[in-house]
């Protein structure tokens, strides 16, 4: 019997020599058109970034090893180009152009995947690559090695996309990500991948997400990325991983049949449409095993699942039945580890599968035992038997084992229930007594009883409140440093004492840090009398995360060239000493309890360390200090560890009210015209270029010129719609005072600035943030006219008259304009 096998990564590899271990009596012809079979492609990413420093070490076998090994005529740098069906042959073609014919008994194509490469003007410019294979990685390192790659763009946030941007980041890059969705790891939902871009931003990754790229330009200083939406990225290298094709044109023109998906269709055997021609890897199309339809899988560990089953079947005949695969995958993005299986609730949507869900936020192992890091956990089930359908991950330890719990029980058709059955191991640095995966069962278990009823986080944020009573269940402290808007405090603890201030006649929405204490609260409320309760799954980790706006492009400031980064502290003046506590394992909002508790105890000039396992304590600690006065002075991270340093006031040498020949300025914007925003920037920007402390104070009208040109989706009542409708939407729509002719005089000042040389108003106004000029928001004012702090730029405060008069005081110009 002769086998013959096309392709020789990961699926034809492994049948290969399967088929050896099954018959020492066969003839073996294994073709590959590259150099190099059997390597880990899944490695490439992790050696250009240089964390696999030896490139010998992606090879799992050479050629000739393998060869040897397993008997097996191994012909690399041969493409076969061609199947005769019929005639049971296939035409080979030499790297060095000889032409010839191959006979075969039985065939197995292993033709992978190409990566997509879209026919985008300048798409064929230097610097620009794919990573697919060796030679891929090859370029890549050999560009980064004759060039000072500083500035790096990963066009595809997809989990190849995303390791690459971590490993150029390590190779010392600065590293922009450009996605068409809303997101990035397509496999998992939003509300999930937005724990990820958290985590991304804060390792200095800029994202550009709902972005889509238009061309490419070569410039004198490398790259340019042109956005359909007008953005232009400057880069020096462009890695391009926007997805993968299968490879299907041998068995197109051989006349095999292709499946829905465009993928080679395959039997539950891997049997194509031909006999005696067997199909694997990520060339092949197989129904999944939730929706039963066809679907595409480009995953290295079903290809070798896929390649055993065809050696046995292609040696002993068509026995063994392929189950299919339900798509497990795990990433490691910077610190995080993203992981899924199944299908997200979006994918369930597109199907019109009835589905529910249950995120929860645990640790990793017991939260007393040193180190516990908090782990994200989103489950998808059926509403009517519990069947499990789908998992997600986003944490620090413990989560490749967590991953594969559930897709067992997944890939079994389990349900909900028998994730309360795993016998997990226990001990305090490994788990819980209620290991994660239990507790999701669990939660999941209560919402199909109906003994909690969920409140998913779209619905708060798109629903009108008017006739809901909306209750924030911690405590008093908690609630004073940030809650959602419209929701009233009764701590959970008091909440049997004052059930007379909850009405029992409209719906009761609770929400609580990460939704068990929700869950308490609604026992007791059902308990008493309450019909319509519902608990805010995931609790305000969850809604704070996915409501979270994302910088935009204007946000981010130009590029340095990569090297930067966060201001250096002032070393002139140390602080007598500095305190260091740790709020590991704690749950938001824990970490900014603790940190308010232990600065009460400082004296001026005394700083505090603070470690935290919670992603968003250096956000939160960062607005802490905004919002009293305390000055934050760093943040970094590790390993899922973040610390900030924070000092109780300024140094003694530096005088906390300017003395009277430092006096600054203020300005108070209550105009939207043209002329008097720029001139109002223009005198601000003078003023900061004396090093003086320069604070502008927007109200009413004036709010219009710190609007974002792109701003989040925000619920507004009836009369915020109206004033959106009838205000400027954003800077550029200004008109001038005088003159403005339905709005020509505005474009022909803005056309005579640009001839003249003088700077916009747009970017005399980032110059005005980057002097450190101080942006204050009038809340008045925003609450009459229905503006949102979501739709003013990031780098605005929010405040009333008395933070206008101290400030006030403190400045010998005041300008009204």
């Amino acid at each position: 019997m002769k086998y013959v096998i096309i392709g020789g990564v990961a699926g034809g590899a492994t049948a290969a020599a399967r088929i050896r271990r099954n018959t020492e009596k066969a003839e073996i012809i294994l073709f590959e058109r590259g150099e190099y079979i059997s390597y880990a492609n899944c490695g490439l990413p992790y050696y250009i970034g240089g964390v696999i420093e030896e490139r010998e070490r992606l090879f799992v076998q050479t050629p000739e090893a393998f060869g040897k090994r397993f008997n097996i005529d191994v012909r690399t740098r041969s493409e076969v180009t061609g199947i005769d069906t019929a005639g049971k042959q296939v035409t080979v073609r030499t790297s060095e152009g000889r032409v010839y014919t191959e006979s075969y008994d039985k065939l197995l194509l292993s033709p992978g995947a190409s990566p997509v490469r879209p026919p985008l003007p300048g798409i064929e410019s230097r610097g620009i690559f794919t990573l697919r294979n060796v030679n891929d990685t090859d370029r890549i390192k050999q560009y980064m090695n004759e060039h000072a790659v500083k500035r790096a763009v990963i066009v595809g946030g997809g989990f190849i996309g995303l390791e690459m941007a971590e490993n150029l980041h390590h190779a010392g890059a600065e590293v922009s990500v450009v996605e068409m969705a809303d997101q990035v790891m397509g496999p998992i939902d939003y509300s999930m991948a937005a724990l990820v871009h958290e985590h991304l931003l804060q390792k200095g990754v800029k994202l550009y997400l709902k972005q889509a790229v238009e061309s490419f330009e070569e410039t004198s200083q490398g790259l340019a990325v042109h956005f359909k939406s007008g953005v232009r990225l400057e880069a020096d290298l462009v890695i391009l991983s926007i997805g993968v094709r299968a490879e299907t044109r041998l068995a197109e023109q051989a006349g095999l049949k292709l499946g829905e998906m465009k993928g080679i269709y395959v039997d539950e055997y891997l049997m194509t449409s031909q006999s005696d021609v067997y199909a694997v890897g990520d060339a092949i199309e197989y129904p999944h095993p939730i929706t039963g339809k066809p679907w595409l899988n480009f995953l290295a560990g079903p290809a070798n699942r896929q390649a055993r089953i065809v050696a046995d079947n292609m040696v002993f005949g068509n026995r063994i039945k392929y189950e299919g695969s339900v798509g497990t995958a795990i990433a490691k993005v910077f610190d995080m580890t993203v992981a899924s299986t199944g299908l997200p609730a979006k994918r369930l949507k597109q199907f019109q599968l009835p589905y529910l869900s249950a995120t929860i936020h645990s640790g990793s192992h017991a939260g007393y035992y040193p180190g516990s890091l908090q782990m994200d956990i989103k489950i998808t089930f059926s509403p009517e038997d519990g069947r499990l359908y789908g998992a997600q991950i986003v944490g620090y330890d413990g989560v490749d084992k967590r991953i594969d719990e559930y897709a067992l029980v997944v890939k079994r058709g389990g349900t909900v229930y028998d994730l309360t059955e795993l016998e997990h191991a226990y001990a305090p640095p490994f788990s819980s007594a209620k290991d994660p995966v239990a507790v999701s069962g669990y939660v999941a278990g209560n919402i199909l009883s109906g003994k909690m009823t969920p409140l998913y986080w779209r619905e708060l944020r798109d629903a009108d409140l008017s006739g809901v009573t909306l209750v924030d269940v911690r405590t008093a402290d908690e609630y004073a440093l940030g809650r959602i808007p419209g929701a009233v405090n009764v701590p959970l603890d008091d909440l049997r004492a004052r059930l007379s201030e909850i009405p029992a006649d409209k719906p009761v929405w609770l929400y609580c840090g990460v939704g068990l204490r929700g869950y308490l609260a609604s026992n007791i409320l059902k308990e008493n009398g309450y019909k319509e309760v519902r608990n805010l799954i995931g609790g305000l980790k969850t809604y704070k995360a996915a409501i979270a706006p994302l910088p935009s492009p204007e946000d981010y400031a130009p590029t340095c060239g990569g090297g930067c980064s966060a201001p250096k502290e002032n070393t002139e003046c140390r602080p007598a000493r500095v305190l260091k506590l740790d709020a590991c394992g704690l749950q938001c909002p824990g970490p900014v309890l603790k940190l308010k508790q232990h600065m009460d105890n400082l004296k001026p000039g005394e700083r505090l360390e603070v470690s935290a396992t919670d992603a968003g304590f250096p956000r939160d600690a960062e607005a802490w200090c905004r919002s009293t006065g305390n000055r934050f002075l760093s943040k970094t991270s590790g390993k899922g560890v973040y610390q900030v340093v924070v000092e109780k006031a300024a140094c003694g040498s530096v005088p906390s009210v300017p003395s009277e020949g430092d006096k600054g300025k203020t300005f108070i914007l209550f105009s939207d015209d043209l002329d008097k925003t720029l001139a109002t920037f223009v005198l601000a920007n003078g003023a900061a270029a004396t090093g003086r402390k320069v604070t502008i104070f927007f109200t009413f009208w004036g709010l219009n010129a710190i609007k974002k040109e792109r701003k989040p989706h925000v619920r507004k009542d009836f009369w915020g719609r109206m004033f959106g409708w009838m205000l400027p939407a954003d800077s550029r729509k200004l008109g001038l005072s005088k003159m403005n002719m339905g709005g020509i005089g505005a474009r022909m000042m803005r056309f005579l600035m640009k001839e003249k040389g003088i700077d916009s108003l747009e970017t005399l106004r980032q110059q005005a943030i980057d002097n450190g000029v101080e942006f204050i928001a009038c809340q008045m004012s925003m609450d009459v006219m229905g503006i949102k702090r979501e739709e003013l730029l990031d780098s605005v405060s929010v405040g009333g008259v008395a933070t206008y008069m101290e400030r006030a005081e403190q400045a010998n110009v005041n300008l009204f304009i």
